[in-house]
């Protein structure tokens, strides 16, 4: 692939991800913005774990040495870069208000990364109970990290936080696992919970949106260098849409990647990317072993109570919704005596940590100064209590801080989801409805054409998951007829939606497999006089149709994810699809809608919709059009805390 377009892409990673450097241009010195240079001295160490392996680590401590500070750690298999001693970028840590308050900064390249020595294994499986030193994860590495630094940095007080925002979050919601003592904050932010529902997979589905990035995650590094291994496929095109519908199936993809030298990465290939985890994704369907291994949520039942946890997302994040709102609740689940609070405003991936002043996601708008509030009030706040306070587990925050993204303002509960919500449940009516009441007649049916799939965005440029869709207008697929579309009147009093949606779909298929998709939407006024800036042209808010929150169920693993079953041609079938939190309010004057579809194309790939035991190894003689039927006692349960009768 041309090497420019491949380093724009790895800097766009970089960058959403917030490793250390940002984009090239951060690695040369800006003469406009010394402050790191000026207010803290560079070390870089290389710090041997227990099983002998070299991890780099960089430090970074405030050049005031009269008083003691905290270490702030994070861990990344994105670069802690720049490299060198006398290299150092314009901003370190989670915020300018911590960088500025004082503390020892500290980078990490992860187990066989860049500049660290040893083996990358993406998702280590957290080991419990380890029987010897050759036993190592990420759980072992943080531990024998921080056993280095409180013993060898000088005028630290004893005291370490961790961070980190998606693949960072996830290594720091391992370092609460096993914790060293003298870990006592952690804050995993968009954090990856389980790889087969975060990022590549939605319950089950793959992203196909993700298929460029797999060499991010897959591709072996024979020796350490400060340069990027990874090469990434090129399509030829910005029009993902069209080119996977002209790839046919997704084993036709294969021709991408090279499996013949994976057991020697050492070995390169000129016109092929190397990629153990597209191999991995290929040959494992079904949430089997592998998959289960990897996740790190089945783990948090024993969190310490001495590490208080921070898990922070954002509502229209399009990487990571899944990871941090479970990563939340099972810590709150199984470890009740902890400090854990949640926040949760509305940002895409990483947003909270941006410094722009106006808070957009896509086409919507919902404020100034969102971001900063974050890092001032709650992120800044929450690490000097527990880091430089008494962190006697009362840091001034409330169990949960979230953002009501149809009000556009801040709520804060003493448990999420708030106390008093109620369920409320809505049948899809055959006239196309949302009623209180379960309609008798049988219900809607709709062709589904895999020669023309429902797109996920109108718009064409489409590389990599952008994450503007989250909050796309939705009218060009509700004018589709492979799209049903339910709704409410224009609603009287404000309705407020709190907590999980779950759609209980009655259905049935011509075919043996199908997937299903239901997104709930915000239909706005058509005299609505309100834009934002940041708005597509040919948009207006004028009835503008905002997706609050969507999800997919691959129909094979309605009853299993370990276990796929096909359906049985035109039965009437239950699949139930959980929508993940929201906390929204759908104001007087709106309408709430619901949309329910079986192709979401190329966010994810296409279902055969004839059951064959591998997706992944699918002939095109596999794939055939299918009339599906949603049934009229299909209905959705939301988490209403203004309950009132619709």
């Amino acid at each position: 692939m041309k090497k420019s377009y491949q380093l724009l892409f790895l800097l766009w990673v970089s960058v959403f991800l917030l490793s250390c450097s940002g984009d090239a241009s951060r690695q040369k010195e800006d003469a406009a913005n010394t402050y790191v240079r000026d207010n803290y001295t560079k070390k870089e160490v290389t710090i041997t774990m227990r099983d002998g392996i070299d991890l780099h680590t960089t430090i970074y401590t405030p050049r005031d040495t009269s008083k003691t500070y905290p270490i702030l750690m994070k861990r990344t298999p994105y670069s802690c870069r720049p490299y060198g001693e006398d290299q150092y970028p314009e901003r370190i840590g989670p915020n300018k208000y911590m960088m500025k308050e004082g503390y020892i900064i500290v980078y990490q390249d992860v187990r066989g990364r860049w500049m660290s020595e040893g083996t990358y294994d993406n998702m280590r499986a957290f080991i419990p109970d380890k029987k010897s030193e050759k036993e190592i994860d990420e759980s072992s590495d943080t531990y024998d990290t921080i056993e280095w630094l409180v013993n060898n940095v000088p005028h630290n007080n004893g005291k370490v936080g961790t961070y980190g925002i998606s693949y960072p979050g996830f290594y720091t919601t391992y370092s609460a696992l096993d914790a060293h003592p003298a870990l006592r904050a952690a804050s995993p932010q968009a954090c990856i919970g389980d790889f087969f529902f975060d990022d590549f997979h939605h319950n089950g589905a793959y992203l196909l949106s993700y298929f460029r990035a797999t060499p991010v995650f897959g591709t072996p590094k024979s020796e350490p260098t400060d340069s990027a291994w990874y090469d990434l496929p090129d399509l030829k095109t910005e029009d993902q849409y069209q080119f996977f519908l002209d790839a046919g199936p997704l084993k036709n993809l294969d021709k991408y990647f090279n499996y013949e030298t994976l057991d020697d990465p050492g070995v390169r290939s000129d016109d092929k990317v190397q990629d153990f985890f597209w191999k991995e994704i290929t040959e494992h369907p079904n949430y089997d072993s592998i998959w289960q291994k990897k996740g790190i949520i089945q783990h948090l039942k024993n969190v310490k109570p001495s590490v208080a946890t921070m898990v922070v997302g954002g509502w229209f994040d399009a990487e990571d919704l899944y990871g941090p709102l479970e990563t939340y609740k099972t810590i709150e689940k199984h470890n009740p005596e902890n400090y854990n609070t949640l926040v949760f405003g509305p940002w895409d991936h990483g947003g909270w940590s941006r410094t722009k002043a106006r808070t957009s996601v896509g086409n919507y708008y919902f404020g100034d100064s969102i971001s900063d509030f974050f890092q001032r009030e709650i992120e800044a706040r929450f690490f000097h209590h527990f880091l430089k306070g008494d962190g006697d587990g009362d840091a001034g925050l409330p169990e949960a801080y979230v953002f009501d993204t149809g009000k556009k303002s801040w709520s804060t509960y003493p448990a999420w989801p708030p106390e008093g919500i109620e369920k409320q449940t809505l049948y899809l009516a055959d006239d196309k409805r949302l009623s209180p009441v379960k309609p008798l007649s049988e219900g809607l049916a709709f062709y589904s054409d895999l020669k023309n799939p429902v797109p996920y965005s109108e718009d064409i440029k489409t590389v990599f998951t952008p994450r503007k869709y989250m909050t796309d207008d939705q009218r060009f697929a509700a004018r589709r007829p492979d799209v049903l579309v339910f709704e409410t009147e224009v609603l009287d009093r404000d309705l407020t939606l709190a907590g999980d949606i779950l759609a209980k779909l009655v259905v049935s298929t011509t075919g043996t497999d199908a997937d299903w998709i239901v997104k709930v939407i915000d239909v706005h006024p058509s005299d609505l006089d309100e834009n934002n800036e940041e708005m597509q042209d040919h948009l207006k808010m004028s009835n503008y149709h905002l997706m609050v929150r969507s999800e997919v169920m691959r129909g094979r693993f309605r009853n299993s994810f370990s276990n796929p079953e096909p359906f049985v041609p035109n039965k009437k079938t239950e699949v139930q699809i959980k929508l993940q939190d929201v906390f929204h309010t759908f104001k007087k004057g709106h309408k709430l809608q619901v949309q329910v579809q079986s192709t979401w194309f190329p966010l994810i790939d296409l279902n055969p919709q004839t059951y064959v035991p591998n997706i992944y190894k699918a002939d095109e003689g596999d794939f055939k059009s299918q009339m599906h039927t949603v049934y009229t006692e299909s209905a959705i349960e939301f988490n209403v805390l203004n309950k009132s009768e619709l």
